[in-house]
């Protein structure tokens, strides 16, 4: 069977180019920081006060005062820089981070994003998410294509509560990569080992098949 996240994973890694400053959201994308080639050097940036994030630790590098957005243990990267919240999400607002890598719960064809919270469930709060998807240039979502009872989760509107409306750049699944343009949800390529018949089967959300399709 296909591991649908190293799916995910591995395509999100191309969307980081070098010298980029990036945000990865909690969940599948903060597996983006271990998968980053060695040659392309980026700044990851986490909202609550860290600049310039290390891939996982080994057991012997865990320090419980080292932590990502999502709560778990990270390292860090030579150079890094530690701050409060004010100054992180004042370089989110202010409009500096390259690309933001984020999860969604569901996302809409016009590229509305709902990620934040399902109803009747604990939330700890919103996180950065909300600010993320308006002051970052560029929004790239990540998650499975489908839920764990077999369900779109690329919906015609999206059914959960909203993170924000059509601040979708890309979307990448383990079946498809989407763009959101002017003429509306467009798949641009089909990850390997599904096909376009799979992928509209499985896509709620009305699109169009690119005519380069990759």
């Amino acid at each position: 069977m296909r591991d649908s996240r190293q799916l995910i994973v591995t395509r999100a890694v191309q969307e980081v180019k070098d010298g980029m400053y990036v945000n990865l959201g909690i969940g599948i994308p903060t597996l983006v920081a271990d998968a980053l080639p060695a040659d392309v050097n980026v700044l990851l940036q986490s909202e609550n006060g860290l600049l310039g994030i290390g891939p996982y630790p080994t057991e012997a590098e865990v320090d419980a005062d080292l932590i990502n957005a999502g709560k778990e243990t990270v390292t860090v990267a030579r150079g890094a820089a530690f701050f409060d919240s004010a100054a992180s999400f004042a370089m989110i607002r202010g409009g500096h981070i390259d690309l933001a890598i984020l999860g969604g719960m569901e996302v809409s064809q016009d590229g509305d994003l709902a990620n934040w919270m399902i109803p009747g469930k604990m939330v700890k709060g919103m996180g950065g998410a909300m600010d993320l998807v308006v002051g970052a240039k560029r929004v790239v979502v990540i998650m499975e294509h489908v839920n764990k009872h077999g369900e779109s989760k690329i919906k015609k509107e999206c059914t959960l509560p909203l993170t924000g409306k059509a601040v979708v750049h890309r979307l990448i699944t383990d079946l498809a990569v989407f763009d959101f343009t002017e003429q509306g949800m467009v798949l641009i390529e089909v990850q390997e080992g599904s096909s376009v018949e799979e992928i509209q089967e499985k896509t709620e959300a009305s699109f169009v098949v690119a005519e380069h399709l990759q």
